[in-house]
Order: structure tokens, then C-alpha cells, then sequence
């Protein structure tokens, strides 16, 4: 029996950098890792399983990182023991951060000896694969505020001088990445609003105070979400401007219909922004 964790990912800006190789393909943007994630527990069986809090679960992307690391180990299966506080779909990136924890549990369960990188790209490779994600691994494996500017690299990332802080957040229900990630019309549009974003994003100096960076940052994220077209649910717009009206900064998860925040707003779930990678536990 092997443990690893990972912790959850919150996207606030992303563009789709597309390739035919799966290890190629990515995305650039912003985003920050929290406190809650995903603890995995691997051990052997005779059939690979997935569980979720419990209860079996058909996870194809955590299923990808387990056939492709046990295939010539003469393994049948991994059970695959998934905990985690967060919600599947509502953009805490728990898909990237099942697969990058199985990977670290595996590796250590059958002592395959690979590097940290490898077992990342790994879990990034079945992301893309499954349509579950492109960026989230990549700032699980880092952990912190972390922005994406390198075309090319899946892994590359320069980390803000942003303080570990506690976050609020509401969500009000899933979108479907591979919906979004599918439609190429919406991707387009996406990748627009983010070539904006990126722009301003590049200008950010770090002579910045970490309080007035990380509101920058959510002002890029906010006008990403509306230019965009992802921000279209009444809910999250509501909530969004309740918490301007009372002086806050708030923007909306990518992707998922919810809203985070440094203010601590009504109806709100507090987590806090951590600077910790994904681990062996």
C-alpha cells in the first residue's frame, strides 16, 4: 500500500495551446493551488478499481495513469482509493490532481524508480488524453501561485511572490471540461479573451506588494471570464458583484459555475492559498 497527495488547483486565466501529441498539448494562464486536494491509497488486486469518497466511480483519466504505469510489471490492477473534501467538476482541477497523487502512490507501491517530472507528465499526458484538463497538473506539481507563459513546456512555470492567504469560495454546480475543451467555436474565443489576459498578466511587475498583485490578478481573471463568454451563469454574476458592492475582489472558477474570493463573503466555504506540491504522504 502506497499514499500520495495532491492539492486541489484553482484556474483563474487559461488559453488552449493545441498539439497532436498529447505531451505537447497544454495550456498557458494563471492559477494557484489550495489547501484541500485529493489523498490517493494504492494497493494491489486482481482488477484495476476507482473509488471516490467510497463509492466506485468511473474515472477514465485516473484509469490512463494506472495502465500506463503498471503495464509490463506483471500487475492485474490497482485499487485506487480516492478522499478528498472538494467537489468532481466544479474547478478545483480534482481529475489533475487523482492523477498526479495515483502516479506518486504507484511509483512508490512498485518502486519504479521514476522522477517526479516524469510521473507529472505522466498524469498531464492522461488529462489530455480524456479531455479532463491541460493546465492543472502542471500547478499541482509546483504548487503556489504559478503563471504559465512558456508555449510548448506542459510543465514550465514561474511562481508569483503571492502570500499563502485563506480564499472563499461558492460553487453552484459542474461545468464539463470536455464539453468546453471539445467545442471548437468556444475554444477560440477562449484563447482570445486569454491573449489579452496574458498580455496584461506580463506586465505585472513584482515590485508589486503581494496585495495589490493578487488583486490584479483577479481583475484579469474577472474580464478573462467575461470576455471569454464562461461567465454566463446568474448565480455566479450575482455573487461576483455582491461582493464588489462591499469592497472585494472575486472572480469566477475555471471551470466550474462558482466563485472565489479573498473576502469572506455569505454562503462561503473557506480554504486558504498554499505554496505545497503534490507528495508522498
Amino acid at each position: 500500500m502506497a499514499r500520495a497527495f495532491a492539492p486541489g488547483n484553482i484556474s483563474c486565466v487559461f488559453k488552449v495551446i493545441p498539439h497532436a501529441d498529447p505531451a505537447r498539448m497544454h495550456s498557458l494562464g494563471m492559477g494557484f493551488t489550495v489547501k484541500e486536494g485529493v489523498e490517493v491509497t494504492v494497493s494491489e488486486q486482481d482488477e484495476t478499481e476507482v473509488l471516490f469518497n467510497g463509492e466506485r466511480i468511473n474515472f477514465p483519466t485516473v484509469r490512463a495513469v494506472v495502465n500506463r504505469l503498471i503495464q509490463n510489471s506483471g500487475l492485474i490492477g490497482i485499487k485506487v482509493d480516492i478522499i478528498s473534501p472538494l467537489p468532481l467538476g466544479c474547478g478545483f482541477g480534482l481529475s489533475g490532481a487523482a492523477a498526479l497523487a495515483t502516479a506518486y502512490a504507484i511509483n512508490e507501491l512498485l518502486t519504479l524508480h521514476k522522477n517526479s517530472e516524469k510521473l507529472a507528465m505522466t498524469a498531464h499526458i492522461a488529462e489530455v488524453e480524456n479531455r479532463t484538463g491541460l493546465g492543472d497538473v502542471c500547478s499541482q506539481y509546483h504548487g503556489g501561485c504559478l503563471v504559465k507563459l512558456k508555449e510548448g513546456s506542459p510543465l514550465t512555470a514561474d511562481r508569483l511572490p503571492i502570500a499563502e492567504q485563506p480564499i472563499y469560495y461558492r460553487y453552484f454546480g459542474p461545468i464539463q471540461t470536455s464539453e468546453v475543451l471539445g467545442n471548437r467555436e468556444q475554444t477560440l474565443r477562449i484563447n482570445r479573451a486569454a491573449d489579452v489576459a496574458l498580455n496584461v498578466l506580463q506586465t505585472l511587475t513584482h515590485a508589486k506588494s503581494s496585495h495589490e498583485l493578487f488583486n490584479a490578478c483577479f481583475a484579469v481573471s474577472k474580464q478573462f471570464s467575461i470576455e471569454s463568454g464562461l461567465l454566463s451563469d446568474a448565480r455566479v454574476i450575482d455573487t461576483i458583484a455582491r461582493i464588489e458592492a462591499e469592497g472585494g475582489v472575486a472572480s469566477m472558477i475555471m471551470l466550474g459555475n462558482g466563485v472565489f474570493s479573498t473576502y469572506p463573503f455569505e454562503e462561503a466555504t473557506e480554504t486558504r492559498l498554499v505554496h505545497n506540491p503534490a507528495r508522498l504522504k
